[in-house]
């Protein structure tokens, strides 16, 4: 791609940047903060006008995306709702559910979650044993969830049960918008090594959705949820921004504090940094290259897989050498660099985990033998035995 702004780039940088400047984010107030992103123009930039978006181009938006991180700005609170909940009702959903949840998820008026994974359906997602049942006109619904990303904050939820148990497995599911606060949704974070809880475990107990807030067709879950999926890879995958921290901070880092390191060991954080530098900046240079298939119309192939999974290994390898070249004060002094490495391993599971993002590449990219499927062509009721 041309790494150089064109005229009306250089306009919308330069647009994006005096706002920033002029209006710095309250960090007690990040729903507040997204409202007045959105209000701005901010949010949602390439989703379509009549979804309460600019419709834009992913340029614009990778321009924004890159002036929050230079600023070191922190994350929207929504971005589940953004970047895999949204896309997902835009295409999926009926005129009353986008004209409903649309504009109030771009606004941060109400937060989304993705309920997709559970304690025997993760790597294998069509493998999930969360029942709806038919009950007059609508549904009920009984379960769990697993490691669902700020279910505890949300309002809202994309929800995929099984609904047909004698097809199968993929061919019996479908997708519901869930109220997170309807009788019979239970919620409880699970607390991470750095003290946080963003991800959560969700109990559905005869949790009752009506028929309108069904995704797409009965029996069609499979093929909305790859919407979400594709949408999530995305969205994690790159565009020129870093997952984790960003190469040139830990290059600082590791400059103040390496003259406390024995000369052998300066020789090896020296090689560490240049490896991980490295390998963080092909990182973001696949991100370019997902971007520039966006920005032709183009839909990305592997790029998405192979940016998360690079940037997410180049984020745990720098995080590890500056939490290294701390020596002792690592256990006394500011944890910055240590909740941060105590938070990056569940970046490895979130978007699809290495093992499954290797597995794609395998198949995809490299024209591997696909893995042996014993339950293929077999009901879920059979294969579940």
């Amino acid at each position: 791609m041309d790494f150089d702004d064109t005229p009306d780039e250089a306009a919308w940088r330069a647009q994006v940047r005096a706002f920033l400047e002029r209006h710095p984010p309250v960090p007690e107030q990040p729903r507040a903060w997204q409202a007045t992103l959105y209000d701005a123009g901010f949010v949602g930039v390439t989703w379509p006008v009549e979804a309460g978006g600019r419709g834009g181009t992913p340029m614009q938006q990778a321009i924004v995306d890159q002036e929050t991180a230079r600023r070191g700005l922190p994350p929207l609170i929504n971005l589940i709702g953004i970047g895999m909940c949204g896309p997902t009702v835009i295409v999926h959903g009926s005129e009353r559910q986008r004209q409903r949840y649309l504009k109030r998820l771009l606004r941060a008026d109400d937060l989304w979650c993705q309920l997709f994974s559970e304690p025997s359906a993760g790597s294998d997602l069509a493998a999930l044993r969360t029942r709806a049942v038919r009950d007059g006109d609508g549904w009920r619904v009984s379960g769990q969830k697993v490691w669902t990303t700020l279910a505890h904050l949300a309002d809202f939820g994309i929800l995929l049960t099984r609904t047909d148990p004698d097809v199968p497995k993929h061919r019996g599911l479908t997708m519901f918008v869930v109220d997170m606060t309807a009788p019979g949704v239970t919620v409880r974070p699970l607390r991470q090594m750095n003290g946080d809880a963003h991800f959560n475990e969700v109990f559905f107990d005869d949790v009752r959705i009506p028929d309108d807030e069904r995704l797409g067709d009965v029996g069609d879950g499979w093929r909305v949820a790859l919407t979400t999926l594709m949408s999530e890879r995305l969205s994690l995958g790159g565009g020129g921004t870093s997952i984790g921290p960003k190469p040139e901070a830990v290059a600082r880092h590791v400059a103040a504090h390496i003259g406390a390191l024995p000369e052998d060991r300066q020789v090896l954080a020296r090689q560490e940094l240049g490896r991980g530098y490295v390998a963080a900046l092909g990182a973001r240079y696949t991100g370019y290259r997902q971007l520039s298939k966006l920005s032709r119309g183009e839909l990305p192939g592997p790029e998405a897989s192979a940016g998360k999974l690079s940037g997410t290994r180049s984020a745990r390898d720098l995080t590890d050498l500056a939490v290294r070249v701390l020596g002792p004060d690592a256990a006394t002094g500011d944890a910055e660099w240590q909740n941060m490495q105590a938070m990056l391993p569940g970046m490895a599971i979130a978007g699809g985990s290495d093992q499954v993002l290797r597995n794609i590449i395998g198949e995809r990219v490299l024209g591997l033998p696909a893995e042996p499927r014993a339950d293929k062509g077999v009901t879920f009721r059979e294969s579940s035995r």
